[in-house]
């Protein structure tokens, strides 16, 4: 059953036992559903505020510490024991018209139970759900199983985000390549670099949070659930190598976006240099003139004049045809 808590939140609690769904469980029926040997509950929620995260906390004997952080949002990945249940962040992340948005998932599990608290941009947890309770031998093995899948999903959804971003950077670099660099773009690499950056920083603590399930809280997790753990350890790495190799390429692109610039700034200045070479040979000759001399050519010879200014405009032409052939202008 879902039940419409306000307008932003959406909850569906169901009771497994023997890792078979026996139906919805009521926020207040809890407590007693716990009761049942064999019996976990499995409740999901998205943008819980804080009066039913305190409900939960009576139903589930929650630590206040964990609660208060499930409110606050923004909190690092981690994973932190309190009694004998852990509490867990893990950050989202998702394309949306090729800009990167991040979210949160908090998990709180215990024994009996498993709560997830989602925030910010994430997809939907009802595949996990629906591919777990078709295996319910796995699910038969406690709340373990069920982390395992949503941190699973939570994981498999970064490489589309990898993706995206590697499309991104391929077109800046077809931007560079093809000689057309500009501001825009050097923004554009830095904003890809941030998102970069801002990634790695949401999937890095995943392989931490991994190796502590592997190695402790053998009462939460079952030793045979264990193992399932170490492949989400596998496919961060992977995701981490894929940051990793973009993030140098982006590097590379941002020296050779600064070269491309700096090359171009050089032509400029070049062309500036030979038209002003050029141009030096008239002015010389021309501000003889400015100076009182008492025999002027074009005075003394009537063919003195165009013979100054045939001879400035041949000079002017062999040097404009140096320079061009020396790729100066």
């Amino acid at each position: 059953m879902t039940q419409a808590i306000d307008n932003n939140m959406v909850m569906r609690c169901v009771a497994y036992q023997k890792g078979v769904g026996i139906g919805d469980v009521t926020i207040e029926d809890i407590s007693e559903v716990l009761l049942e040997d064999d019996t976990f509950v499995w409740l999901g929620l998205r943008e819980a505020n804080a009066t039913i995260l305190r409900q939960i906390q009576q139903e589930f004997g929650l630590h206040d510490l964990a609660i208060e952080d499930a409110c606050a949002a923004h909190q690092r990945p981690k994973i932190e024991e309190y009694g004998d249940s852990v509490f867990m962040v893990l950050h989202t992340a998702q394309l949306a018209e090729n800009d990167v948005e991040f979210g949160e998932t908090h998990i709180f599990m215990g024994p009996r139970f498993l709560v997830t608290v989602r925030h910010g941009a994430s997809h939907s947890l009802s595949r996990v759900r629906e591919r777990c309770q078709a295996m319910p031998q796995q699910l038969a093995k406690g709340p373990g199983f069920a982390l395992y899948s949503i941190m699973d999903f939570i994981v498999d959804n970064y490489m589309p985000v990898i993706a995206g971003l590697q499309a991104r950077f391929d077109v800046l670099e077809a931007a560079i390549f093809q000689y057309r660099p500009s501001r825009q773009t050097m923004e554009d690499l830095y904003e890809l670099k941030r998102e970069l950056l801002l990634l790695e920083g949401a999937i890095n603590p995943v392989i931490d949070i991994c190796n502590e399930l592997m190695r402790f809280h053998n009462g939460l997790i079952h030793k045979d659930v264990r193992v399932y753990f170490r492949d989400i350890s596998d496919h961060i790495k992977r995701v981490d190598q894929a940051i990793h190799g973009m993030r140098e390429m982006l590097i590379a692109a941002m020296q050779v976006h600064l070269t491309f610039e700096t090359v171009r700034q050089n032509e400029v200045v070049k062309r500036l240099a030979g038209w002003g070479a050029i141009l030096a040979i008239p002015t010389m000759v021309f501000s003889l003139y400015g100076m009182n001399f008492k025999y002027m050519p074009e005075l003394d010879w009537e063919y003195s004049y165009p013979l100054v200014v045939g001879s400035v405009a041949v000079c002017s032409l062999a040097l404009y045809w140096r320079l061009k052939r020396a790729g100066w202008l």
